[in-house]
């Protein structure tokens, strides 16, 4: 495939200059700006490389269509990535970084740290190829904006090679994945694919037919607020409060202490002073009940916590974020299946695991739009020691083009 990897590398360049972060809680829809600036901008390169049935709706949503060039009547694939970035780490300003020839040392980032492999060993699996970091003061955006430019390298490439037989492509670019609202306003129906992978995995071979069911629980906290030199027997302070409830949490319950299909309590942030306080926690769980469990747990604490501060005022808020796509997908195993042939004719040996958090595709799976999800090959996602091979893009490119020549053959 001529071309890919200088034009994959210059599209995802591009595109991680674009500050894209998403924020919670935002009253708007999609909650920044930034989003709708590079929805525009990927509309108008879907009309620029051929594709048709272009639209950019309002809330921010970029759908498109490549047309069919095969004989019968294929399925049609959907191939969705989300154009937001997480919350955790800046995505202003980002400055990326292309190392060449990786020689397997440290990589030097800016604030005084570095990418190395002592801390991060699948380092080693690159050595010889390009790597492509942030400056160490934002993340990268591989998650997902990797996901953004291969797709449209993908289509770039179908559209220039009409000897490669596919049926009908849509393809569907998302607001807001990071805090949960990617498919709040998507219409399936209109989408209209028989199937779809949603391209925001990590390392180079992920497959993903399963993950997390997801939560998230508020805790807020209301104190009283007295001046601390007559305080005794009437303050309550309702930052200690909130520090109680996170010391309650099980500390072998985190995500730095877990793995695998071992579920976790996260405390994504904490704001307090004496007259309030609020805790915002994320619960992850393979297993529906393991979730339900974990909401029982902070209510537990929370009153735990009003026994021992009964002059305090605590609540809780819990609301359920996505559920395991497992069990849409558990009689869709023929487009997993597919997914895993594409990957080896592209010369990937296909990992499949559960994804550790979340995708558009789980909640499109259960919208009725079964949906998978593959490697984009980054690793690290959310934090200044992101990275990502760029072979590894090259890679993700060609398991698209495989997926949709091999669909056409369905």
């Amino acid at each position: 495939m001529e071309n890919v990897l200088e034009k994959v590398k210059e599209r995802f360049l591009k595109y991680v200059q674009i500050d894209t972060q998403s924020k919670v809680d935002s009253p708007t829809y999609p909650s920044t700006s930034g989003q709708l600036d590079f929805a525009a901008i990927l509309a108008q390169e879907c009309r620029e490389i051929g594709l048709s049935d272009v639209v950019l709706e309002e809330k921010g949503y970029v759908t498109a269509t490549l047309e069919s060039n095969a004989e019968g009547n294929p399925p049609v694939i959907g191939f969705i990535a989300h154009m937001d970035t997480s919350p955790e780490s800046s995505g202003k300003g980002v400055s990326p970084k292309v190392t060449e020839n990786y020689d397997g040392s440290d990589i030097p980032l800016k604030s005084g740290i570095s990418l190395s492999p002592k801390e991060f060993p699948d380092l080693k699996k690159y050595v010889g190829q390009e790597i492509i970091t942030a400056d160490g003061d934002t993340l990268l955006g591989a998650d997902d904006k990797a996901g953004v430019a291969e797709i449209m390298v993908a289509m770039e490439h179908l559209i220039a090679h009409p000897e490669i037989k596919h049926g009908k492509i849509r393809i569907a670019f998302t607001p807001d994945e990071e805090v949960g609202h990617g498919i709040e306003h998507f219409d399936v129906a209109k989408f209209n694919a028989d199937f779809g992978y949603t391209l925001d995995g990590g390392e180079l071979g992920e497959l993903e037919a399963e993950n997390f069911n997801a939560a998230r629980a508020v805790v807020e906290f209301k104190g009283k607020s007295v001046h601390p030199g007559t305080a005794k027997g009437i303050m309550v302070n309702a930052a200690l409060l909130a520090g109680e409830l996170i010391h309650m949490l099980p500390l072998d319950e985190t995500p730095a202490a877990t793995e695998g299909y071992e579920g976790f309590y996260h405390v994504v942030s904490v704001e307090g002073a004496v007259e309030s306080a609020k805790v915002d926690i994320i619960l992850r769980d393979f297993d529906p009940e393991g979730l339900e469990a974990r909401k029982a747990k902070i209510n537990e604490i929370a009153a735990t916590l009003r026994e021992m501060w009964p002059k305090a005022k605590v609540s809780v808020a819990i609301s359920n974020q996505y559920s395991n796509m497992a069990e849409p997908l558990k009689d869709k195993q023929e487009i997993v299946e597919l997914a895993v042939k594409a990957m080896e004719e592209a010369g990937v040996k296909p990992i499949r695991k559960a994804i550790r958090g979340g995708t558009d595709g789980a909640m499109l799976s259960y919208a009725g739009l079964p949906c998978p999800n593959i490697f984009t090959g980054g690793h690290n996602f959310h934090g200044p020691y992101e990275y990502i091979p760029t072979q590894s893009m090259v890679k993700a490119v060609e398991t698209v083009v495989a997926i949709s020549r091999l669909g056409a053959k369905l």
